[in-house]
C-alpha cells in the first residue's frame, strides 16, 4: 500500500519531490472541494485538533464524526488528520513534549526521567496507566491541538477564499457576460 503512494525512487531527492507533489495534489483537493469556505476550514482545524491527540486508532474517526456533528466537511477533516500524519516519524518527540507539559500542568513540576523497562505490557492496558500516563498525556495534547487548529482555520479559510477568488476571476475572463 505505501509503496503504491510512494514508490521506490533512485535518490532522496526524487523522493521529496514525490512527496511535495502528494502534499500539494491533497492541498489542491481541499480548496476545490464543493463546501462552504466555513465548513472546509472547520474540516481541517478539528482534523488538526484531533491529529494532536494520542488516540491512535481514533484519530480519523472522531474527526469524521465531530465534523459531521457540527456541520463542517468530514473529507476535510480526514484530509488534515492524514497530513498531520506526515509527522509520524517525530511522533515520539512529540508525545514526550505532550506529556511533560501535561505533568507539568498537573503537578507543577517536570516529571521524573520515564523508563519503559520497568514497564510490562499488561500495565499498559490498565486503568491506571490512563491516569498516570494517559491523562498527562492527553492534557499535554490539547495545549498544542488548540492554538494549532485555531491558526488552521483562518490559514485555511483565506486560502480557500483566494484560491476561489482567483479561480471566479479566470471564469469571468473566459467567459464574459453577455449584455
Amino acid at each position: 500500500m505505501f509503496h503504491a503512494l510512494f514508490p521506490i525512487r533512485k535518490n532522496a531527492q526524487e523522493t521529496m519531490k514525490h512527496f511535495w507533489k502528494h502534499i500539494v495534489g491533497l492541498a489542491k483537493r481541499l480548496v476545490s472541494l464543493h463546501d462552504p469556505p466555513h465548513a472546509i476550514a472547520g474540516g481541517v482545524a478539528i482534523g488538526m485538533f484531533f491529529g494532536f491527540s494520542p488516540l491512535f486508532g481514533l484519530k480519523t474517526v472522531l474527526a469524521l464524526v465531530v465534523a459531521w456533528a457540527v456541520r463542517c466537511s468530514p473529507v476535510s477533516a480526514v484530509i488534515a488528520v492524514t497530513l498531520h500524519d506526515i509527522m509520524l516519524p517525530f511522533y515520539p518527540i512529540f508525545l514526550t513534549v505532550e506529556y511533560d507539559v501535561g505533568f507539568y500542568m498537573i503537578h507543577h513540576s517536570f516529571p521524573p526521567r520515564f523508563s519503559m523497562y520497568h514497564m510490562k505490557l499488561a500495565d499498559i492496558f490498565q486503568w491506571t496507566t490512563f491516569f498516570t500516563i494517559g491523562w498527562p498525556l492527553l492534557l499535554g495534547s490539547l495545549i498544542f491541538a488548540v492554538p494549532t487548529s485555531i491558526f488552521s482555520y483562518f490559514l485555511t479559510l483565506e486560502c480557500v477564499k483566494r484560491y476561489r477568488q482567483r479561480r471566479d476571476a479566470k471564469h469571468r475572463e473566459i467567459d464574459p457576460p453577455h449584455t
